[in-house]
């Protein structure tokens, strides 16, 4: 049974290299046309489905570069409930325009946000608006904008050159696609990762001359926020709490709340999960910690002991990363 599932799954992720692989070429050969625009433009992506670290790194570039530049933060907004372009407002939340964009929405006062699938009708909607820097939200494969500076986020856990092309794995396009990207970031990456483990994973990544990889992991923070206080978390320490998650990977934020000496039970739900009545009632009863992206849809079921942890993208050569980005888009 293995073997026949084995066998499907290669035929199916075969039929998928031949979609993607001229569907790309059409863009190559100038068959499907392109769009530049007048304003600098940054494209955050990866090669697979999900879980490399999107959201913090966009939260990081907004950090970075709301002094300079009136930004705007374009997605798809996944799995909302609306349709067309919508700039998020006080009447929207993560169910109208998606949960990564009402965190941005609501975390940074200062940038618009906007969702829109089709992206080159979005960017004109966010130029007419006033922005001059548009920060594009898992964007990679799409190929009708021309994007300033393109960011290739891969997972340490899951590198993009060992896995497979959908079904088979969780590749959404050829490995051959990371050349289209300036930088490559491999995100995630453990504490005691050494420059000779850098040297290896810079083997295996193949670059061209014109690209650059940095590596990145993630900082959390040691304060806990809900709607009403916040708590440090080593107020927890000892003690038994329920943890949501509907992220692609847990495993590093269970480590991290286990390594604080806390007893987790683990509610797992899929990705970008619509959470119901009946799913709150399993772990409203007990202190409750999630994600920030999960807190954006919690939230709304006035859960008491609920509270988020944020976390932040820790870059190495953060400096150089910076200006590297910072002199394409000038």
């Amino acid at each position: 049974m293995k073997l026949i599932k084995k066998i499907i799954y290669w035929k199916l992720s075969l039929q998928f290299y031949l979609i993607t692989f001229l569907r790309n070429k059409l863009y190559d050969f100038g068959l499907l046309k392109s769009y530049s625009f007048d304003i600098p433009i940054i494209s955050v992506g990866n090669l697979t489905v999900g879980g490399t670290g999107k959201t913090p790194m966009v939260e990081f570039l907004i950090n970075h570069f709301s002094k300079e530049y009136k930004i705007g933060v374009l997605s798809r907004g996944y799995k909302r409930k609306s349709k067309g372009f919508i700039l998020a407002s006080k009447i929207d939340d993560a169910y109208s325009i998606g949960d990564e964009p009402f965190q941005y929405y609501s975390k940074f006062k200062n940038i618009s946000v906007a969702v829109d699938k089709k992206r080159r009708r979005g960017i004109n909607k966010l130029i007419e608006h006033g922005v001059n820097l548009i920060i594009l939200d898992d964007a990679f494969q799409h190929r009708k904008v021309i994007p300033t500076y393109s960011l290739l986020l891969s997972d340490y856990s899951n590198l993009y050159f060992n896995d497979y092309l959908f079904p088979r794995g969780s590749l959404r396009e050829s490995k051959k696609g990371s050349k289209r990207a300036d930088s490559i970031v491999i995100t995630k990456c453990p504490e005691n990762f050494s420059q000779s483990d850098k040297n290896y994973l810079i083997d295996r990544l193949k670059l061209s001359p014109n690209q650059n990889i940095f590596f990145s992991k993630i900082n959390y923070s040691e304060e806990l926020y809900s709607s009403r206080d916040t708590m440090n978390i080593m107020k927890l320490s000892n003690k038994k709490v329920n943890v949501v998650t509907g992220i692609v990977n847990s495993e590093v934020l269970l480590s991290f709340l286990e390594d604080k000496n806390i007893t987790v039970e683990h509610f797992k739900y899929p990705d970008h999960f619509d959470y119901k009545e009946k799913d709150i009632v399993k772990f409203r009863d007990n202190i409750t910690i999630t994600t920030e992206k999960d807190y954006s849809k919690l939230r709304k079921f006035n859960i008491e002991n609920l509270y988020y942890l944020p976390i932040s993208v820790d870059i190495s050569e953060e400096k150089i990363f910076i200006e590297t980005i910072r002199d394409s888009i000038t």
